[in-house]
């Protein structure tokens, strides 16, 4: 008889435990399991298109870039995405695109090449203003073989180095990192 009660007991001690923890989590309001640390007052966000600024031109990076960080924010957050005056808004453009040499053979050729975008970024915060921040640069880079050219290799180099800009971006924005 007692071990049924004890086992009440430590099943009822469990369970107290789980709907405090619940309770603490939920009662911070800003904590969230994809690393987020949004205020529940912040519903919405705009993310404005990327203005296309660097010499070197790639006709569908501004568009990729702004849809690649719509989806991210779409994915690992809640907030609705207006066309414009969100709680939160990202505006971005690209200020750099360009393909240099990181590799040198010794006869002096490339054995290397490093395709790098660099993108700035102002964000305003309207419910927490001193989260803002203004022209804030995050680049990213993708190597590539010397012997390969930019045309065959640069949708997937692109493809990558989105990837990265779009993490960069969502952490400083949303993350606090």
């Amino acid at each position: 008889m007692m071990t049924g009660r004890r086992t009440i007991i430590s099943a009822f001690g469990v369970v107290a435990a789980l709907v405090v923890t619940m309770f603490i989590v939920q009662s911070c309001g800003i904590y969230s399991f994809t690393g987020t640390s949004i205020q529940p007052e912040v519903k919405t966000v705009t993310i404005n298109y990327f203005e296309y600024k660097a010499l070197k031109v790639n006709p569908s990076l501004s568009n990729d870039i702004t849809t690649a960080l719509q989806d991210k924010f779409l994915k690992l957050t809640k907030l609705e995405q207006v066309d414009m005056d969100g709680d939160l808004e990202i505006i971005g453009e690209i200020s750099g695109y360009d393909v240099k040499a990181t590799a040198i053979t010794a006869n002096e050729q490339a054995a290397q090449n490093r395709l790098t975008v660099s993108v700035r970024i102002n964000f305003v915060n309207r419910k927490f203003p001193e989260d803002d921040f203004e022209n804030k640069a995050f680049s990213a880079y993708a190597d590539f073989d010397a012997n390969e050219s930019l045309d065959a290799v640069e949708a997937s180099l692109c493809e990558e180095i989105i990837e990265q800009l779009c993490e960069d971006i969502f952490n400083a924005t949303v993350a606090n990192w």
